[in-house]
């Protein structure tokens, strides 16, 4: 996914810069509250939302996979936390449950460990890539049920919405929600306004589309978007270095394990290095090993 293009007209929400701009914007929230209204599939509009400070990090970049993470609680004390993977994370779920336990336990305490009256939290992701392979749905709001599909307790709710499972035609976008995910999909892909579906010219995203185009932009602002595409482009390097170097390891162990088997078999040194593919002296090495010289 090509976020990141220097040569396009808007900066991709799921970019690092675009998401701090749209739902991390607090001089401006109007996109930010109907976008958790949508999310969390809500019939009442959400009027204030206020910032707080994240107990385990702030608004932060992760330099791992561009991850921006904010929270906010709304008028009525519900506290949303919403954080943004690009990256494939299966584990994803279980990173959320750390955030809403951490945010429950912090309530907690705060309310000196009572627990009548506890606030609603609600952890969203929005993911890139998907996480749950035997769910077809790319919006999924999950609560404590029991087996019989009734509701134990709602008070934290997982939100979850995984993008590459969006499939709707412009023409087939209807619900605010449908509106937020194209968004994120197409805006970086188009170049001039005449491209714009009728639907962006809704407020909310109008306000928000403003904040993505580079031509608007201040010299402060494209300093900040240029250094976010060199933070990114460093940490793509780095992780691609680890992965190599993980594959690497990995094809180390390989052939280590397949000339230990050949040994143990009575093959000779020229015999192991021509099924392992590597130099008689290698098969020297693991020798060395196995005897312990």
């Amino acid at each position: 996914m090509d976020i990141y293009n220097e040569n396009r007209r808007f900066i991709s929400i799921l970019s690092d810069y675009g998401f701090k701009a749209t739902f991390g914007n607090e001089a401006d929230t109007t996109f930010l509250k109907k976008a958790l209204q949508a999310l969390i599939d809500s019939s009442i509009p959400i009027k204030l939302v206020e910032f707080v400070k994240n107990d385990i990090s702030a608004i932060t970049i992760d330099s791992r996979s561009g991850i921006y993470d904010i929270a906010c609680v709304d008028e009525n004390e519900n506290h949303f936390i919403v954080e943004m993977q690009l990256s494939e994370y299966p584990e994803f779920i279980q990173r959320m449950k750390f955030y809403v336990l951490h945010r429950f336990n912090t309530l907690v305490k705060k309310g000196e460990y009572k627990f009548e009256n506890l606030p609603r939290i609600y952890c969203i992701g929005i993911l890139a890539k998907s996480i749950f392979s035997q769910i077809t749905d790319y919006h999924n709001i999950a609560i404590l049920r029991n087996s019989k599909n009734e509701t134990i307790d709602d008070q934290m709710s997982f939100v979850t919405v995984e993008l590459d499972k969006f499939k709707k035609k412009q023409t087939e976008v209807t619900t605010d929600l449908d509106k937020l995910i194209y968004t994120m999909q197409n805006l970086h892909k188009v170049t001039e306004t005449s491209q714009f579906p009728t639907f962006w010219n809704e407020d909310w995203l109008k306000k928000a589309i403003s904040e993505l185009d580079i031509r608007n932009m201040t010299p402060e602002q494209k300093l900040a978007y240029e250094m976010a595409i060199s933070a990114n482009a460093l940490a793509v390097k780095n992780e691609s270095k680890k992965i190599q170097e993980a594959r690497e390891a990995e094809n180390l162990a390989v052939k280590t394990e397949t000339i230990m088997n050949a040994l143990s078999m009575e093959l000779t040194l020229e015999q192991s290095a021509k099924l392992a593919n590597v130099s008689i002296d290698f098969v020297l090495s693991v020798q060395k090993q196995l005897t312990g010289e």
